[in-house]
């Protein structure tokens, strides 16, 4: 369990991150930057991740003051498929629901949707984020080890219809890799994007054209915010759209003239059934 601070933490409205596993993630994506933070430390293992120890994490979550809203799957996914020999964020969902503690999942895993892992899921407390970069599977599957984005469609539409607080969390948006006329027809209501940061350990690992990337901040590479804003443009079909954006200039533009919810970029609905 780590405090959001610096760049993070001046932007989201959560405040603690928790890892369930660490050291490394399975899904190994290729545009991580979590990846790129820890692989030259010689922490990144993505065949063996480290388990949280649930007994300490139970007593972290009591330390947490009323009104915190923890993000689980910071630095690693907390559904990758070592949980389901694990099963420490299923143990850990579950400390949140007696704390009465906000949980925000952000996953590239459709296990979140299991049938058992819905039957802990607290409507009340719980905020989910699927993300695909590509609904292609044979394309996903040559930079990334999670779940095919198929199944995670499905599991966005089986969390949706079930009237949980989920959107598809299109990250990182890279424009050549999404068809953005079957995202559009897919029937999910809610959208949050990110676009792509890259760092020169990025670029060994993900191939594609960065000729676009030509605003630096903060040791890293991004879109030009015109840039960002025509590609924006064009996707359509959902009820909810917001921006999730790292880069200070873009961000206040997305939080003044764009957001669905200009002081949340997650676009979260809190427990009392508003957005906040």
């Amino acid at each position: 369990m780590k405090a959001v601070e610096g760049n993070e933490g001046d932007k989201c409205n959560y405040s603690t991150r928790l890892d369930t596993y660490g050291c490394g993630c399975s899904h190994d994506c290729s545009y991580c930057y979590a990846k790129s933070l820890l692989d030259f430390r010689k922490l990144w293992n993505p065949k063996a991740p480290s388990v949280g120890d649930i007994a300490k994490i139970g007593r972290d979550i009591r330390k947490l003051k009323p009104g915190t809203v923890v993000r689980l799957g910071g630095m690693t996914d907390c559904f990758q498929p070592v949980e389901k020999l694990y099963r420490v964020t299923y143990k850990t969902i579950r400390l949140l629901n007696r704390r009465g503690v906000e949980y925000l999942i952000v996953t590239k895993s459709a296990i979140v949707a299991d049938d058992e892992y819905m039957a802990i899921l607290d409507k009340d407390l719980a905020h989910i984020q699927i993300t695909v970069t590509t609904l292609d599977d044979k394309l996903a599957a040559t930079y990334e080890k999670a779940s095919p984005p198929s199944e995670r469609v499905k599991a966005i539409l089986k969390l949706q219809e079930a009237g949980y607080d989920v959107q598809l969390r299109l990250s990182p948006f890279i424009p050549q890799y999404i068809d953005l006329e079957q995202l559009s027809g897919l029937g999910i209501d809610r959208c949050l994007v990110e676009f792509l940061r890259v760092n020169s350990w990025i670029k060994q690992w993900f191939d594609i054209d960065y000729s676009e990337y030509t605003l630096s901040q903060s040791s890293y590479l991004h879109l030009p915010l015109a840039k960002k804003k025509e590609y924006i443009s064009r996707i359509k079909g959902f009820k909810e759209l917001s921006v999730c954006e790292d880069e200070s200039t873009a961000y206040e533009y997305w939080k003044e003239h764009f957001n669905h919810n200009p002081q949340d970029c997650c676009n979260l609905r809190r427990n009392n059934g508003t957005e906040d």
